[in-house]
This record gives C-alpha cells, structure tokens and sequence, in this order.
C-alpha cells in the first residue's frame, strides 16, 4: 500500500510540474514583445556590412501603418487606404522629358536579374528588378514565380500599339506609377517600391516600361 500511495504521489507530482510548466510557457507566449522592442531586436541580430547598412529596418510611415494594420489581423480600412493610395499617386514623379520607355532589351537585362543591395555588391552597381520571381512575362522563359500575376502580353491585351501615342496615355502612365511606387493603386501590397525606394533608376524603369509595352518586346509577341 505505501508503495502505491507513493507511486501515486510522484505521479501527482509530476503532472503538477507539468502543468505548471504549461502554464508559464503559455504566460509567456501571451506577452508579445512591443514593435520598439522587435526592432531592437533586430537591429541587435544585424552587423553593417558593405552597403547594407542598419537604416534598412527603418520603417517609412506607409510601412509602418501597413505593419500595423497586419498586426492588428483585420484589412487596412478602406478609408484608410483610399487615404494612402491618393497621396501616393500624387506623390509619383513622372519623366520630365516626357519621354516612359527606353530600350526593352535592357529592360529583359533587368528583370532577369536578382542582384543588388546586397553586402556582397559594390556600391554604385546598378541593381536588378528579379521580375521573373514573382511573374512570368516573356512565352521562352520557363521559369518564373506566380506571387504576383501574369505579365505576358502586357501591352498588347491592353491594347497598346504605340505606345507614344495618345490613346496609349493613361494605360503607360499607370505602368510607371505602378513600377515607381505600387502602393498607388494597392496599398500594402508586397510588391517592391521600385522608384521611390530606389532600388532602380528612372533610365532602369523607363527600359522596363519599355519590356512591357514595346510591340517588339518579346512580351507582347
């Protein structure tokens, strides 16, 4: 009999410690670290190296109220984002000379390319647009990502035949607002902010632009 009540009681024992194991563990789960304290957590994970330097976990106030509004688990409201689209569309810095496409070529030279920003890149060295990882745009190339939707075709389903011309105006103008700063048409959305975060030059954008709506571009063809 003692043995079964001691048995029982390193049992009880056990479970108890279990129990109470669960219980911490599920307190501390509950306290979910401020944003102040993610990003010092951050910052403390990363060294400075090359040209990546520690001001890239900086947020921008866009950035900051898209991460709150993920946080949060519900959509940004839609006043809220109808707020944030229109200063941004007011915001886009359009070519001066007039002038949105350059030569398509390049713009395949850039779309195919992941590189830039990188510790490991020189600083100065143009930067990629890594275009394929999220769609596919010309029929040849097989491989290509589906994060975001298809580009092949893009001028000519739009029905771009010159695109100097004025009937053209509006679909080309949107093409460049959409590569400068996409959040002018879709706030929050993950594509990269490829003008106004300068991750490519306007002379870069203007070959890209020039990829998508080109009648000789191999997108369209």
């Amino acid at each position: 009999m003692m043995f079964k009540i001691t048995y029982i009681q390193k049992i009880g024992t056990a479970a108890s410690l279990i129990l109470f194991g669960l219980a911490t563990y599920s307190f501390a789960w509950a306290q979910t670290p401020s944003n102040k304290e993610i990003v010092a957590n951050l910052k403390g994970s990363f060294t400075e190296r090359g040209i990546a330097k520690l001001d890239r976990l900086d947020q921008t106030a866009l950035q900051a109220t898209c991460s709150k509004a993920a946080e949060s688990g519900k959509p940004l409201a839609p006043a809220a984002k109808a707020k944030i689209e229109k200063t941004v569309l007011a915001s886009i810095p359009y070519p001066a000379d007039g002038v949105y496409l350059g030569d398509w070529k390049e713009g395949e030279k850039i779309a195919q390319n992941g590189r830039g920003m990188q510790f490991s890149d020189a600083a100065g060295v143009p930067n990629g647009a890594n275009c394929y990882a999220c769609h596919q745009l010309t029929p040849t190339e097989i491989s290509f990502g589906n994060q975001g939707p298809s580009l092949l075709k893009y001028g000519a389903n739009r029905g771009v035949k010159d695109p100097a011309s004025k009937d053209s105006e509006t679909i080309v103008k949107y093409t460049w607002a959409r590569i400068w700063n996409t959040h002018a048409f879709n706030a929050c959305n993950g594509m990269p902010r490829f003008g106004d975060a300068g991750i490519l030059t306007p002379a870069q954008i203007k070959d890209v632009m020039a990829l998508l709506l080109d009648p000789a571009s191999p997108v369209n063809k």
